[in-house]
């Protein structure tokens, strides 16, 4: 419902078909997922309000925001919102895959290792939080312990993307690994976020892993 009454969608007690609408001075795409699951996307800015009417239980709603880059920059700021929790702030293989444990490197493990870090937008240590199939995907809610790598705005809680619904890396909450993850911005740029792929790098976090991950990063500043 838009702030002076009136209804976007699924108003009067009949059912929208998905697709966009205009709404808030933007177009806000309406998407239904065959388990019921709902979703609503909008490149913004809006300009007014917009509600989310219930006729039962409330069963939780998650949302994203992104807010304008500081210093007049046109592109916008990813600022995920992980279950409603306040603002955060800045910090300085086919399925299923079941992550190796820190032991010997295999060979060739360190030129890989070195190629991951180089190649990847962010790298950082992270503890587990919280893991949801959304859909055909999988998001993992994330701690940011560590950053050593970020070439674009890391916050100190995220949501780590996977492309399938098994968990694929298989992440346990409560623990904390080690990642090289890419950024994914779609085409029609509603979606800006951190994905990590089947060829990433995701162990578990170690003192020997650390002293790994630094030593490619001053390999990757050297020139070639």
């Amino acid at each position: 419902m838009a702030g002076d009454g009136r209804y976007v969608l699924n108003g009067d007690w009949s059912i929208a078909w998905p697709g966009p609408f205009e709404a808030a001075g933007t177009r806000v795409l309406y998407a239904r997922a065959a388990d019921g699951t709902e979703s609503l996307e909008a490149p913004g800015p809006t300009a007014e309000d917009l509600y989310a009417l219930l006729q039962e239980p409330n069963p939780g709603i998650e949302y994203e925001f992104w807010v304008p880059r500081q210093r007049g920059a046109a592109s916008p700021l990813r600022q995920p919102q992980p279950r409603g929790a306040g603002s955060p702030q800045p910090t300085p293989a086919p399925p299923p895959w079941d992550l190796p444990s820190p032991g010997p490197p295999e060979p060739g493990g360190r030129s890989q290792r070195i190629r991951h870090f180089c190649q990847s937008d962010f790298v950082f240590q992270a503890r587990i939080l919280a893991t949801q199939a959304v859909g055909q995907e999988t998001r993992y809610e994330v701690q940011v312990k560590t950053p050593y790598r970020h070439r674009f705005p890391l916050v100190s809680r995220e949501y780590v993307w996977v492309s399938n619904a098994c968990g694929c890396p298989r992440l346990l909450p409560g623990r904390e690994y080690l990642l090289m993850a890419r950024r994914h911005v779609n085409r029609e740029h509603t979606l800006n976020r951190i994905l990590l792929r089947d060829d990433s790098y995701a162990r578990p976090w170690s003192p020997r892993e650390d002293r790994l991950v630094r030593d490619a990063a001053r390999r990757c500043a050297r020139p070639p």
